[in-house]
């Protein structure tokens, strides 16, 4: 099926702007599947894009002015001169839009003034990638109004660079990659080391399964430091093994050489990670669906022990879904918040999600929001 853009961006342009779009752009957020904290140590992560994401409205204007309104941020206009791009300027959501401005003018792609309305069906701080998805579908739109011939994979790389750079959270490569390049019915393994994705058979219904998004709607924010102690510790070990990346390392037993303990735990999932998504990625090219939810438990169980980014409501999910019938269960995203994944049988998937529920209930949190996700396709123009 293909999308059709949601009338409701174009209708925040015209009632911001004064006349109507010259087109809408969308990108989705993405799930990843396994394959967690991989992607800036050059491994492999295995995500799919799902239908919710962010739309963008835009239009060119000829007077070196990049002007944002989003209905999530109130519809406030925030205005800022080309010139005048630069790390911190401007700072909050719109510094993801207006990142990804710089990122094109600074890799020398003329992108000129623009006014962009964006609207989403996707929740921040969940754990599905609404930056990114903010950066893909504003990146997409200006080089498609300047006639810019930028690449998926190219756009991605400059979605990250506005991420890092002038965002400043040190993400990896995996979600401008999975927003940009999904398809339908598949996941993406993706080398982060190469920039390269292979499509890999994705298809939940066929095999009597539903994959549950559950997000614990504790949100998590990667701009509070514990994402970058993360890669930091991950850079030490690397160093201290004397190789660039952990990709590098294969073995588990190399990690004895680490004298810190916090560095050989940090280490050991990343590469006990890499292995469980080119097992996972098997077991789907292989239409073994139904045996991968022990791999997805033991990265959570990883992500939990020894990176140390899972949070109360998130081991309580888990929890809360295998015992209810799940064939696995882990969170997903950068951690500290957001979203748990759980593979259920369709034949139990209510009973899953009212078990989860109810533990909540049990802790006197708010209730998770949950749903059924889908692979889908990846950014595009709308309309």
């Amino acid at each position: 099926m293909t999308a059709r853009a949601d009338p409701a961006p174009a209708e925040l342009f015209a009632a911001r702007f004064g006349s109507p779009p010259e087109g809408i752009w969308g990108a989705p957020g993405r799930v990843n599947l396994i394959g967690e904290h991989t992607d800036y140590n050059d491994g492999f992560a295995l995500p799919f894009a799902v239908s919710a994401g962010v739309q963008v409205a835009a239009a060119t204007r000829d007077d070196g002015i990049l002007a944002l309104t989003s209905r999530q941020q109130g519809g406030a206009v925030v205005e800022v001169p080309l010139a005048a791009l630069a790390p911190g300027t401007p700072g909050g959501w719109a510094a993801y839009p207006a990142g990804m401005a710089w990122a094109l003018r600074r890799a020398g792609l003329g992108a000129g003034g623009a006014s962009l309305a964006v609207d989403a069906d996707l929740p921040a701080g969940a754990g599905l990638s609404s930056s990114a998805a903010l950066e893909c579908a504003a990146g997409l739109a200006l080089a498609e109004l300047y006639g810019l011939a930028v690449p998926a994979a190219e756009l991605a790389a400059l979605g990250r660079r506005a991420e890092n750079d002038f965002v400043g959270v040190p993400t990896g490569l995996m979600d401008q990659l999975a927003v940009m390049l999904g398809r339908a019915g598949h996941a993406l393994l993706l080398d982060c080391r190469d920039g390269t994705a292979v499509a890999v058979p994705l298809d939940v219904g066929a095999a009597g399964l539903e994959i549950l998004v559950i997000n614990t709607r504790a949100r998590h924010e990667l701009t509070d430091g514990g994402y970058a102690a993360r890669r930091q510790s991950c850079e030490s070990a690397a160093r201290s093994l004397g190789v660039r990346t952990l990709r590098e390392v294969a073995d588990v037993d190399a990690l004895g050489r680490l004298p810190d303990p916090l560095l050989r735990r940090r280490a050991r999932h990343v590469v006990t990670e890499n292995r469980r998504v080119l097992e996972t990625a098997e077991l789907l090219r292989s239409g073994h669906l139904s045996q991968i939810g022990p791999l997805l438990t033991a990265s959570h169980e990883s992500l939990r022990d020894d990176f140390e980014v899972s949070w109360p409501e998130a081991d309580v999910t888990v929890e809360a879904a295998l015992t209810a019938g799940a064939s696995g269960a882990r969170m997903t995203g950068g951690g500290f918040g957001g979203s748990v994944i759980a593979l259920v049988p369709a034949a139990v998937a209510v009973e899953v999600a009212d078990a989860v529920t109810i533990a909540y209930a049990r802790s006197h949190w708010r209730p998770p929001v949950i749903t059924s996700a889908q692979p889908a396709e990846g950014a595009r123009r709308l309309a």
